[in-house]
């Protein structure tokens, strides 16, 4: 655990039913005059949806604005590229970026080459961002990554497919969102991939050596969230109580990983995102209880706390015993929104694993792992990912 740390989420946070009318304001509060909306198609056609509702706030509060809506999932070196043109070629000054993870990741890395250079590969790791990005407000529409909170850009180099992290406090938004309503229409198997993401964030930070008493009970908080709520938003996605439980969850997380880190889950993650244009959340959800069961031995006692605030009866258990509990909490978890078992769903093969794991070892949120594995261990957890049934 550190003794001395700093503590880092967006100046201004809005919350809950409605909050999304507040941005026009804010845009220009914070001198916008014209933003580069950073997004989707499909949220851009969404009727009355999160970019509609934006713009209709931004007119009234007389903000000027042009849309990029060439974001992918998992956004690629070429989406800043061509987001940062329509920035230059329409002379903007701030960026708002509508979605979950890869608008919120593609926004900042568009600001990032903006101001720092035109190769983002060059500045993967941790605090290599010498320049202030242009202001960055994020609307969020997923219970999921948080990026919309924290200091992480994650983006895919679609030559390589290596996806890489640029961690800068620099990163951070000036201003989030997280409107409850927005995420009514969310379907149930993106609700579980997002939900599951929160879920891993809340677990990696209260095992990390990064770790402090703040975030612990960030952690512990999110978690009893999750667990209350994610089941009942993936089969009934109208529940606005359940999807505010999770947005709830969600912030706590990002909050806690912001500052506490991560660990092997999402550094694996990452290869699979990378490798296999893979969905974030389900890579994090299938990896959780194979590569936690490995952590285990590293601080058993912070997995018996884990199993109570998911709700495990422990009493009478041995530490350990309580530990393996939740393993399995997070595996019924998976199994109970429907996440698949196997890696092997996800388009993966054996015969990436080495490189993959090699890289999984360079990723910044590998080094606060509770437990240091070698190159052949991750190999392995990779193919135990790949087995399972």
């Amino acid at each position: 655990m550190k003794e001395n740390f700093d503590f880092l989420m967006p100046s201004v946070n809005f919350f809950g039913s409605g909050v999304i009318a507040k941005i026009g304001d804010r845009a220009k509060m914070v001198n916008m005059s014209k933003v580069l909306i950073v997004t989707d198609k499909f949220l851009e056609k969404m009727e009355n949806g999160p970019v509609e509702q934006t713009l209709r706030s931004l007119d009234q509060a007389g903000v000027d604005y042009v849309i990029y809506n060439g974001v992918e999932p998992n956004p690629k070196v070429r989406n800043i590229q061509e987001a940062k043109q329509v920035y230059l070629d329409n002379d903007c000054d701030g960026i708002i970026t509508i979605g979950g993870g890869s608008a919120h990741d593609a926004g900042k890395g568009t600001g990032i080459i903006l101001t720092n250079g035109d190769d983002i590969t060059k500045l993967a790791g941790i605090e290599m961002l010498e320049n202030a990005l242009p202001p960055l407000i994020a609307v969020n529409t997923t219970a999921g990554t948080a990026s919309e909170l924290t200091r992480h850009c994650v983006i895919t180099n679609e030559e390589t497919h290596l996806k890489f992290v640029v961690v800068s406090w620099r990163n951070v938004p000036l201003v989030s969102f997280n409107d409850p309503k927005l995420m009514l229409g969310v379907p149930p198997a993106l609700t579980a991939a997002t939900g599951m993401d929160t879920f891993v964030q809340a677990i990696e930070p209260y095992v990390s050596t990064n770790r402090n008493d703040i975030t612990d009970g960030q952690c512990l908080q999110a978690i009893k969230l999750v667990e209350e709520s994610l089941r009942e938003a993936v089969s009934n996605g109208e529940n606005l109580e359940a999807r505010t439980k999770m947005v709830e969850a969600e912030m706590l997380g990002g909050m806690a990983f912001n500052n506490a880190d991560l660990g092997y889950v999402h550094a694996m993650a990452h290869q699979l995102g990378g490798q296999y244009d893979a969905p974030h959340g389900v890579c994090c959800a299938i990896l959780l209880p194979i590569v936690e069961r490995f952590n285990l031995v590293a601080c058993p006692d912070r997995f018996a706390d884990l199993a109570v605030a998911m709700g495990e009866n422990i009493n009478g258990l041995s530490i350990r015993a309580a530990a393996d509990k939740a393993i399995d909490a997070m595996q019924q978890l998976n199994n109970d929104v429907g996440i698949p078992r196997s890696i092997k769903d996800l388009g993966a093969d054996p015969k990436d694993f080495e490189l993959m794991a090699e890289n999984a070892l360079k990723d910044g949120n590998a080094f606060s792992n509770p437990r240091k594995a070698t190159k052949q261990q991750i190999v392995e957890l990779f193919q135990q990912a790949y087995d399972a049934k």
